[in-house]
């Protein structure tokens, strides 16, 4: 079976840095300051949770919420015996533009017990949280990498995610076609052949595609294209070397194609960059 995260983890990495473990009391307010998104860990205790924008929630089982994008919320427990948490700020390489976090929704609520296969890692987890040994922040960083992808993963298998990406790579079918289009950006796909890739004739596969990740194949290419181009051109590559790396044969078709996508030309969108 094809590695559905491989190539996407690759391209655009996750980062987790870890803020806070312990107990929190009373009410206490997250605002973010940045496009960071945030995983909290709730080991025990009870809390509500209010957002800005988005349904409350109240939790009575340890739990995971995962913010992929920045969030406003507020934790509510007992002011007095409160609830145990462990909480990283995450950072998804190219922000919004980083095709995870477009794929998720504003906020992931989870039981800790529902993610298949996080049990050892959950437990060293809040053993590191509880200790203050060398290398404690940097090992609870990795820890909390390690339970994202696993959210991911659990995502994907459950059949949690209904359209997007995510939906798409847990396709039995369509994923042939995602990871084909993620690993070679610069193949001169056409819909015949990312159907063969898919084993469905063309027609079932675009209406297929089109239902379960919500944009038609081209579109998604070119999205994925400009993702990578916008990342290359971050590290300071040379437009033209982008244009090959990324499928598009000159500069002036890169362009073209990222203008349409992103509504501003490579140079304007680096100097927003920038600015």
């Amino acid at each position: 079976m094809v590695d559905r995260l491989e190539t996407l983890l690759d391209r655009f990495s996750v980062s987790a840095r870890v803020f806070h473990t312990g107990v929190l009391c009373g009410i206490n307010t997250l605002n973010p300051t940045d496009d960071s998104g945030q995983l909290h860990l709730i080991r025990s205790g009870t809390a509500d949770v209010r957002h800005h924008g988005a349904a409350d929630l109240h939790i009575e089982t340890p739990s995971l919420l995962l913010y992929p994008r920045p969030l406003p919320h507020s934790f509510i427990t007992d002011a007095t015996h409160g609830a145990d948490f462990a909480c990283a700020y995450l950072r998804f390489e190219g922000g919004a533009a980083n095709p995870i976090t477009a794929a998720l929704p504003d906020v992931i609520c989870l039981p800790l017990q529902e993610i298949e296969g996080a049990e050892n890692v959950l437990a060293l987890l809040f053993e590191e949280a509880s200790l203050h040994r060398c290398g404690r922040q940097a090992l609870l960083n990795r820890l909390f990498e390690i339970v994202l992808i696993q959210i991911l993963r659990q995502l994907m298998e459950s059949g949690r995610t209904q359209v997007g990406m995510l939906a798409g790579l847990a396709h039995p079918r369509l994923r042939h076609a995602l990871v084909a289009m993620h690993e070679q950006p610069a193949e001169d796909w056409s819909l015949h052949t990312l159907a063969d890739r898919a084993g469905m004739s063309r027609s079932v596969f675009a209406n297929t595609f089109r239902e379960t990740v919500g944009c038609t194949p081209g579109s998604y290419l070119q999205k994925w294209r400009i993702g990578l181009a916008q990342q290359a051109l971050r590290g300071g590559r040379p437009l033209k070397l982008v244009a090959d790396e990324v499928g598009y044969g000159s500069e002036a078709a890169l362009s073209r194609a990222f203008k349409a996508q992103i509504g501003h030309s490579p140079r304007e969108w680096k100097q927003a960059e920038n600015a």
